[in-house]
């Protein structure tokens, strides 16, 4: 049996637990998505009638609890669900005889299959437009849950954005220095300890039940919402996986980060490094705009400190993984996840010197409402 006649008649088998109806015309691979394999589905229903399933294996490797999860998933979709937003999907995840969102095959294998939302996905985007439309979706999705009770769901990645931690475990491994890499960062680390009192900030504020545990997405890019083909309409988030509690402003910041750099996340020339104001102020006031009446004072003045904080964490994950010998991020050449430390840090200045402006725009934005 050759290869891909094999991971058909898997297809075929797993669609079939899941009870998808109609005859498979047809299937692909999609290749978007480092961490699950993902497959999209083409069943007939006769009648020249067709419709489509997404069908994943989920990687237990980086997820070691596909169960607790999909549990999350279920609990945040159907709460969604309930709201009934006109205009908006979600994601809709089949069971099997059992009841559940997801199947062991026997083989060390958890798959899962859901609808396939006809939509189009932007990797980057300069319209305003878009950038205001994603700072909505992810907006609403928050707005959506805040009165959902975060403790209903389990912490998949334990201490996932606890940056008090992430420092404390790179200051562990700069000690240990296991691979012989310290002494070609001491500048990085310097920009560490300068700036681990700013950087714990949110940490300690959450420490001291100044804000609150919200349910968060953690994953908050711009390809990770869908929109209208036609109307560029958000119409639904995906890639649930990392639903878990968090903070609203890590959601906020981590998508700043990614959005409003002026350049890649590994962009090796650090003068084209830099937030775009602009960009900024379109994804805020998308996303203040769904939010204002349902965070706190304390959570909304507090958004700009957020993304400072992500991007400043995740220089210190990728320097953590350079220092230990590169286990964690995939890299594509030698010294990879120092460059984008160095990247990461170069946006977090940048975010530093900006800070002022950036709160003054947010501040606007939360008195329109």
């Amino acid at each position: 049996m050759n290869y891909e006649h094999s991971i058909e008649k898997k297809l075929r088998e797993i669609a079939a637990v899941f009870h998808a109806s109609g005859t498979l015309v047809s299937y692909e691979v999609i290749t978007t998505g480092n961490i699950n394999s993902t497959y999209w589905l083409k069943y007939s229903q006769g009648n020249g009638i067709t419709k489509t399933y997404i069908i994943q294996r989920i990687n237990t490797y980086v997820f070691k609890k596909p169960d607790e999860i999909m549990s999350n998933i279920s609990l945040v979709t159907n709460h969604i669900r309930s709201k009934s937003i006109p205009g908006q999907q979600t994601l809709k995840f089949y069971v099997t005889d059992e009841g559940k969102n997801f199947f062991d095959d026997g083989e060390g294998n958890f798959w899962r299959m859901s609808n396939h939302i006809d939509s189009v996905t932007f990797d980057s985007c300069d319209e305003l437009s878009i950038m205001e439309a994603v700072g909505a979706a992810f907006g609403d999705f928050q707005n959506i849950l805040s009165d959902f009770d975060a403790s209903r769901l389990y912490e998949t990645i334990p201490d996932f954005h606890n940056t008090k931690k992430r420092i404390a475990q790179l200051y562990e491994n700069i000690k240990k220095d296991e691979f012989s890499r310290v002494a070609e960062v001491a500048e990085e680390i310097e920009f560490v300890k300068q700036n681990e009192k700013l950087a714990c900030e949110l940490t300690e504020m959450l420490e001291k039940g100044e804000i609150p545990l919200r349910v968060t997405h953690n994953d908050t890019k711009i390809n990770n919402v869908l929109f209208d083909k036609q109307t560029h309409y958000p119409i639904a988030i995906i890639d649930l996986d990392t639903v878990m509690p968090g903070l609203a402003m890590h959601d906020f910041g981590d998508a700043v980060r990614f959005a409003c750099n002026t350049a890649a996340e590994d962009e090796k020339n650090l003068e084209l490094v830099s937030l775009d104001l602009t960009r900024f102020q379109a994804f805020a006031q998308g996303f203040i705009g769904k939010t204002a009446k349902s965070l706190t004072p304390n959570e909304l003045s507090s958004m700009v400190l957020g993304a400072i904080t992500i991007t400043i964490e995740l220089g210190v994950r990728f320097l953590d993984d350079y220092i230990t010998g590169d286990k964690y991020f995939k890299t594509l050449y030698d010294k990879h996840n120092l460059v984008r430390t160095r990247c990461q840090f170069a946006l977090a200045k940048d975010m530093i010197k900006k800070r002022e402006a950036m709160e003054y725009l947010v501040d606007d934005i939360v008195s329109q409402y």
